[in-house]
């Protein structure tokens, strides 16, 4: 009885997965569209110079400290960070015994990274010129590959701790933390002038499709699993 009632919350959860991935899917590809299409273009303008001193588009606002907080911000959705957090939690799998977990984990990293690089490949949108970068970057603008990275890399391993955990509170902190932590780094890309708005939530869109759709699939194993057991 118990694992019939654990398979049909399983399938549940993965009925809400799938309209969330058809959900992200189509904000993708409907800003990609738009961004195509120049239609963009104005709002992202207008953020970008919103974030500026008018009397000097060199300097950005807020207090004196903002900068150097977000360009610690935006070293969270680096792949030197990511990877680092990756290895560590596959690390952490493999002592657990779990290596199916982990290889699942390093696949999915590396896939929706790869992914990321190659969407950059086909829309080869310019950076923005618009206001002086804060910090250096060399390629192409859409859609973020910090935010699509941040979103695929923290969604993913906070969906597959949360399955441990049994509080649906702690659960929902663990998700609201990656959720958070992925939005503060797209938005220290834009306030550091490195990508235009579209861009960033472009790759949330992209980065938390690849994320779901992770935990759709690692969903069905354990549906599989759970139907052996039984």
């Amino acid at each position: 009885m118990k694992a019939l009632r654990r398979l049909a919350s399983i399938e549940r959860e993965l009925l809400i997965a799938l309209v969330l991935l058809a959900a992200a899917l189509f904000a993708f590809f409907k800003i990609a569209s738009e961004v195509s299409e120049g239609d963009t273009m104005a709002i992202d303008r207008a953020i970008l110079t919103g974030l500026r001193s008018a009397s000097d588009p060199a300097v950005p606002i807020g207090p004196h400290w903002l900068p150097e907080a977000m360009t610690d911000l935006t070293a969270l959705g680096g792949a030197t960070v990511l990877w680092l957090v990756c290895a560590a939690f596959v690390a952490y799998l493999l002592l657990s015994r779990k290596a199916g977990t982990a290889l699942f984990v390093f696949a999915a990293t590396a896939g929706g990274t790869s992914l990321g690089v190659l969407l950059k490949l086909v829309y080869a949108r310019p950076r923005p010129d618009l206001v002086p970068h804060i910090v250096e970057v060399t390629t192409t603008s859409f859609p973020s590959g910090h935010a699509t990275d941040s979103a695929l890399v923290y969604l993913t391993l906070a969906a597959l701790l949360s399955r441990n955990i049994r509080s649906p509170i702690l659960r929902l902190y663990m998700i609201g933390v990656a959720i958070l932590l992925t939005l503060l780094i797209g938005v220290s890309r834009v306030y550091l002038g490195v990508h235009w708005p579209s861009d960033v939530v472009a790759g949330w869109a992209i980065g938390g499709a690849w994320a779901l759709g992770c935990s759709l699939v690692y969903s069905r194993l354990r549906i599989r699993q759970a139907e052996s057991a039984s």
